[in-house]
C-alpha cells in the first residue's frame, strides 16, 4: 500500500501542476489518476489557447488566478520547450449590439490588470484576417493570447512531479474512502493508497469524489464541446485567434491556428448527462458548419483533417470552487473549466497556500532536478526530421514512419524510453503526433503499432501503473 503526506486524485493538467508543485517541499505526494495514462481526460481536448485573462470576471479567484498561470506557464514552457505562439487574438463583432459590447470587454480586461485591447474598426479587421466573411462590424485586440500544446503541458508537469520524488499512479480510480488516524484510506482499482492530506483536482468527477468526503455542494454537468480540425493547407487563412464576442454559456466558436500547422473551427457548448459522452454528433457538426459559413467561408472548402470532442466540467457556481477542509486534511479543487490549462500552475500555487494554512508543514526543498525538456511537436519549431547534425548522430531520427506529420522511429523510440511512456496509441498520438495527420493512421498504423508493441514489451514491467491497457492498444493497432 502506498502511503504518503499528500495524495492528489486526477493527473490532468491542474492535477499535475499540483503535484509537481507540493513535491517540491519535503512530502511524500502521490499522483493518482483512473485513467492509463497522464492528461487523458478533459485536458486532452482543451482548445489549447493561453489565455491572458481579458475577459474573465474581475474580482474572481478565476480571474486572478488565469493571470498568473500566464505568468507562470508562460516563463516554464520557455524552459521546458513546450511549444508556444505568440499569435494574438482578435474579437470580432458581427451585430450592432456585439459592437456595442466591444467597449465594456475592453475596460473589464483593464480591471483584470490587462491594458493592451484596442478597438479596431471593420477596416482594420479584415487587413489582418482578410478571410473572414462578409458583415464585421468592429473588433477587439487582444496581442498576447497564445496557442500552446496542451498535450505537452501535462506531461511535462507529470514528468517533473515525477522527477521530484511524486510516484504516478495510473489504473488508480477511487472506489471508497475511509478516514483513519493516519489520515485517509483511498480504495482504488489499483490498490489502497493512504495520505495524510487528499487533494481532489478529479476534473468530471471531483463532485462524485467530494460526496465520499461527505459533501454535498456542486454537481458537475460535463458539457461536450465538439471541434473540427483542419488540414495544413488552411494555416495561411488563419495567422491568429479569432474570437466571437463571449456569452453567459462561454466564448462562442472560434477559429484559431493550432501549434501543430492546423486550423480548429469550434467548440460546440452542449449540457449532458452521460460524463462519458466524447462522441460527435450530426447536430454538432451542422452547427459547427453553420457558424464557420459565416465565420469564414472560405474555411469549409478546406478538408478537414479530423473530428474530436471533449467533455468540461461545468458547474452550478459562477468562479473555480477551491477550498480546504482542515479537520478532515481534505482540499477540493473543483469546477476548473478550459482556463485551467493556464491557470494550472497558479491553482498548484493556490492550493499550496491552503494546504499550508490548515496546517501542513511545508518545507521547500534545495535539491530540486532542473526541469525536463520536452520533446518538440510544434511547427514553430525545428524538429528532428529537420535537423541534419541529429540524423547524423543518430539516423533514427531520419527514419520517417509517419509521413503525414513527419514523426520519426527515433522520436517514438524516446516517447517509450521516457519516464512516463504511452500506455498505448493514443497516448503516442499525444507525445509525437503519430497517426494525427490527414491519413489518421491509414498509411503508417501498421508500422507504428509494431513499433508500440515492441516498445511497449521492453518497457514492461511497470512500476507505477498496470500495464494491460498498453498490451490492448499495442495489440489492436497491430491489428
Amino acid at each position: 500500500m502506498t502511503d504518503v503526506d499528500v495524495v492528489v486524485i486526477g493527473a490532468g493538467v491542474v492535477g499535475s501542476a499540483i503535484a509537481r508543485d507540493l513535491a517540491g517541499h519535503r512530502l511524500s505526494v502521490a499522483l493518482l489518476d483512473a485513467r492509463d495514462d497522464v492528461g487523458d481526460g478533459t485536458s486532452k481536448a482543451n482548445t489549447a489557447i493561453l489565455h491572458t485573462g481579458f475577459d474573465a470576471k474581475p474580482g474572481t479567484l478565476e480571474a486572478r488566478l488565469v493571470r498568473r498561470g500566464y505568468e507562470l506557464l508562460s516563463g516554464y514552457a520557455a524552459s521546458t520547450g513546450i511549444p508556444v505562439e505568440r499569435t494574438g487574438a482578435l474579437l470580432v463583432a458581427w451585430t450592432q449590439e456585439e459592437l456595442e459590447a466591444l467597449p465594456g470587454l475592453r475596460d473589464k480586461a483593464a480591471a483584470n490588470g490587462y491594458e493592451r485591447c484596442e478597438l479596431v474598426g471593420a477596416d482594420e479587421v479584415y487587413r489582418q484576417v482578410p478571410a473572414l466573411g462578409d458583415g464585421v462590424l468592429g473588433g477587439l485586440t487582444v496581442p498576447d493570447e497564445s496557442i500552446i500544446c496542451t498535450w505537452t503541458t501535462t506531461l511535462a508537469l507529470a514528468t517533473d512531479a515525477k522527477a521530484r520524488g511524486a510516484r504516478v499512479q495510473l489504473g488508480h480510480r477511487v472506489t471508497a474512502v475511509q478516514p483513519d488516524a493516519s489520515g485517509t484510506l483511498l480504495r482504488t482499482t489499483g490498490g489502497d493508497v493512504r495520505g495524510r492530506w487528499i487533494v481532489n483536482a478529479a476534473g468530471l468527477g471531483a463532485d462524485v469524489i467530494d460526496r465520499l468526503f461527505g459533501h454535498d455542494r456542486f454537481t458537475v454537468t460535463p458539457r461536450r464541446g465538439e471541434l473540427f480540425v483542419y488540414d495544413k493547407l488552411a494555416r495561411p487563412l488563419v495567422d491568429r485567434i479569432v474570437l466571437p464576442v463571449p456569452t453567459s454559456r462561454g466564448k462562442g466558436v472560434l477559429v484559431s491556428p493550432t501549434i501543430y500547422g492546423n486550423v480548429m473551427l469550434g467548440p460546440t457548448a452542449e449540457d449532458l448527462a452521460d460524463r462519458t459522452a466524447t462522441g460527435t454528433s450530426e447536430d454538432g457538426f451542422a452547427f459547427l458548419l453553420s457558424k464557420g459559413g459565416r465565420l469564414m467561408p472560405r474555411l469549409l472548402e478546406e478538408e478537414v483533417t479530423a473530428s474530436y470532442a471533449g467533455l468540461r466540467a461545468a458547474i452550478d457556481h459562477g468562479d473555480f470552487l477551491i477550498d480546504a477542509d482542515a479537520d478532515a486534511r481534505y482540499l477540493l479543487v473543483g469546477g476548473i473549466r478550459s482556463t485551467g490549462l493556464t491557470a494550472g500552475m497558479a491553482i498548484a500555487e493556490h492550493v499550496r497556500a491552503l494546504i499550508g494554512e490548515a496546517g501542513l508543514v511545508l518545507e521547500p526543498r534545495d535539491d530540486l532536478p532542473a526541469p525536463p525538456r520536452m520533446p518538440n511537436i510544434g511547427e514553430a519549431d525545428r524538429r528532428p526530421y529537420q535537423d541534419a547534425g541529429l540524423i547524423a548522430r543518430d539516423p533514427e531520427y531520419g527514419r520517417v514512419v509517419c509521413f503525414c506529420e513527419r514523426v520519426t522511429a527515433g522520436e517514438i523510440r524516446d516517447a517509450f524510453d521516457s519516464p512516463l511512456p504511452p500506455a498505448g496509441v493514443d497516448g503516442l498520438r499525444r507525445r509525437t503526433r503519430a497517426m494525427n495527420g490527414r491519413c489518421q493512421g491509414f498509411y503508417c498504423g501498421a508500422e507504428v503499432g509494431e513499433l508500440v508493441a515492441t516498445r511497449a514489451a521492453a518497457v514492461r514491467p511497470c512500476a507505477d501503473r498496470p500495464c494491460q491497457a498498453g498490451d490492448r492498444d499495442a495489440e489492436e493497432a497491430r491489428r
